[in-house]
């Protein structure tokens, strides 16, 4: 896409689209799984990547705590 007036080539609206909702889950902290499966393909080929459950129970155990923390409110 091109603005009509300056010829300046425009971002497509579904990535700008895509980005904003990765944005809003990031500033909430809901992690965007999509990523994490890139960043293992790209950087971990030859490890396991959790399913989208694991990976969703995982970052909830990560930030509210339980798990490993043995049930703990950990903010960090």
């Amino acid at each position: 896409m091109t603005c009509q007036v300056c010829g300046l080539k425009l971002p497509d609206p579904r990535e700008v689209g895509l980005k904003l909702v990765q944005t809003a889950r990031l500033m909430v902290g809901v992690p965007d799984y999509d990523t994490y499966v890139a960043h293992r393909a790209a950087n971990h080929p030859d490890d396991p990547v959790m399913t989208r459950e694991e990976f969703f129970r995982n970052s909830q155990e990560r930030r509210y705590g339980g798990g490993s923390t043995g049930g703990v409110f950990r903010c960090c």
